[in-house]
């Protein structure tokens, strides 16, 4: 006697309530970015790092906040500099005089919510401070593995390479972050309106009320790992990564890495848009922000306008696309 198989849609109905409670909480703060704080709480629910690459003063320190608060997590900020030593990031350990010994006293990292702000402002050997945490969620420090606080979750603000005082950000720490997204600027009407209310103080990231229960952000994560992909879109999925690796304008295309963030953020955006399984439109939705940053282009095309996420378009458009009755789950 086999019993009736359990309703697909039933678990999503509060997933989606509640991940929408969280976008619709950030966006209240954060005005006219919904698609970015979808973006970001995708990554999130992915248990993956987020980079995101833009202008000074267009809001990233805001939204880390702000996203932070609504997940109910703690939250550090760290101003990366030239100066910033790899102990500052991860801890150092110091001598107790009342003990006569040494103590490891933790550095910022250890939190749930980590915003590394201009990351591309300390030197690579900094960078690479956060590898291990972003990969391992651990730390090694004087021989010893210490654990990050779980959940754990980066994200890196950047400005763009052309601006005086960066450095270019190695492809091993590229290749850690799900997704790299843009904030761009605002619309005129919503710029205005986000001046309005912050001139009036009426609205700010911190007294935004969490949208989140203890325990509800893990159950979110092992819901989004539920969402169904079809077979021949995880086919898809491989296809399109590994064109990218043939692309005539390629030195390096995306890793194993890639394909896994496609799918991982798929599945978050179908969630989101309150489905259990994976659409094809879900998977080019997420291409760029999953794809785009893992791409090395050859040096010779550095000076022109080809850049990993063209090199997706591209791809994109001549990856044949799944049939739409391939892609449900019956």
């Amino acid at each position: 006697m086999t019993s009736d198989p359990p309703d697909p849609a039933a678990p999503a109905i509060d997933a989606v309530k509640l991940v929408r409670g969280v976008v619709d909480a950030v966006e209240t703060v954060v005005v006219g970015k919904r698609d970015v704080i979808e973006f970001v709480l995708m990554a999130v629910l992915s248990r993956g790092h987020v980079l995101v690459e833009d202008v000074p003063g267009i809001g990233k320190t805001v939204l880390s906040r702000a996203m932070a608060r609504a997940l109910g997590l703690s939250f550090a900020r760290v101003q990366f500099t030239p100066d910033l030593l790899p102990q500052d990031l991860t801890g150092t350990l110091v001598f107790d005089q009342r003990t006569s010994d040494f103590t490891f006293r933790a550095g910022p990292v250890f939190t749930q919510f980590l915003l590394a702000d201009e990351i591309n402002r300390t030197p690579p050997k900094t960078q690479a401070a956060l590898l291990e945490a972003m990969a391992e969620q651990q730390v090694t420090t004087d021989g010893e593995s210490r654990t990050l606080p779980d959940p754990f979750f980066v994200m890196a603000t950047s400005n763009p390479i052309e601006y005086e005082g960066t450095y270019v950000l190695p492809e091993a720490q590229l290749d850690r972050f799900v997704a790299r997204i843009r904030m761009g600027y605002l619309d005129p009407s919503d710029e205005a309106s986000m001046l309005g209310e912050r001139l009036r103080r009426e609205v700010t990231e911190r007294n935004l009320p969490a949208a989140l229960a203890d325990g509800q952000l893990p159950e979110l994560c092992r819901l989004r790992a539920e969402v169904t992909i079809h077979p021949d879109l995880l086919d898809y999925i491989v296809a399109v990564v590994g064109a990218t690796r043939e692309h005539a304008s390629v030195a390096v295309g995306a890793s194993p890495r890639g394909g896994l963030a496609m799918g991982a953020l798929a599945q978050a955006a179908a969630l989101l848009d309150g489905r259990t399984y994976v659409l094809a439109d879900d998977v080019k939705r997420v291409a760029r922000p999953a794809l785009g940053h893992r791409i090395v282009i050859r040096p010779d095309l550095w000076a022109t306008r080809v850049t990993g996420d063209s090199v997706v378009d591209d791809v994109l458009s001549e990856v044949p696309t799944p049939e739409p009755e391939a892609e449900e789950v019956p």
